[in-house]
Formats: C-alpha cells, sequence, structure tokens
C-alpha cells in the first residue's frame, strides 16, 4: 500500500470524486484530505472530512442523551490517489532509493516532487 498517514489524498470515486472548492483567489481547486489512519490488512484508509456517516450511539449511563454522530469510515486504498501540490491534482508515484532510503516521486510529466 503506498498510502501512508498523514498523506495529502484525494477521492476517485465515490461521492467525494471530482469535487472543488474555490481558494481565496477564487480559483477551483480539487478537495482533497489528509489520512488519518490505515489499516493495511484490509487496505483501507480514512480520510478526514470525506465519507461521512452516520453513527447511532446509544446512552450507557443513566441521564446521558442518545444521540447521532457524524464520523469518517473507511475506504479502499485503491480509491484513492496521493495529491501533488505542483501538478495540483491526484498523480502515480514511483519510488527512487536516495542514500539507501526508499523515496516516493512524483510520475507527473516533468514535475518530480518528492513525498517523504
Amino acid at each position: 500500500m503506498f498510502i501512508k498517514t498523514g498523506d495529502t489524498v484525494i477521492l476517485r470515486t465515490g461521492d467525494f470524486a471530482d469535487k472543488f472548492e474555490k481558494s481565496k483567489d477564487g480559483k477551483k481547486t480539487v478537495k482533497t484530505g489528509k489520512v488519518i489512519a490505515t489499516s493495511p490488512e484490509e487496505g483501507k484508509v480514512i480520510v478526514q472530512g470525506m465519507n461521512i456517516v452516520s453513527k447511532h450511539q446509544k446512552a450507557r449511563k443513566q441521564g446521558e442523551q442518545s444521540q447521532i454522530l457524524k464520523v469518517e469510515s473507511a475506504v479502499y486504498a485503491s480509491k484513492v490517489q496521493l495529491y501533488c501540490p505542483k501538478c495540483e491534482k491526484g498523480v502515480r508515484t514511483h519510488i527512487e532509493v536516495v542514500d539507501g532510503k526508499k523515496i516516493r516521486v512524483c510520475s507527473g510529466k516533468n514535475c518530480g516532487h518528492k513525498f517523504d
């Protein structure tokens, strides 16, 4: 799995795919989110602000209120793509070895942005 905790990603499918936000200068930018948690065994990630579901929570103690919470749900890692700030879009990556360390690099045309 090429997605790590803390990465900025975009969603390729579903309700949040191809959503745009307006920046301060009025330019449209792709809606991005930060990866909160990863689960390599299941191949899923949790992205902040995306794939929000309603969770019903029952009262546990006397006098406590039951409530409906809005919580981020897991998404398959194959449905998200790393966001390159230089290319300003979701990109594929390849791995280069520099000084014995593996570094993820943007595969965009003439980009070469290093993610690690």
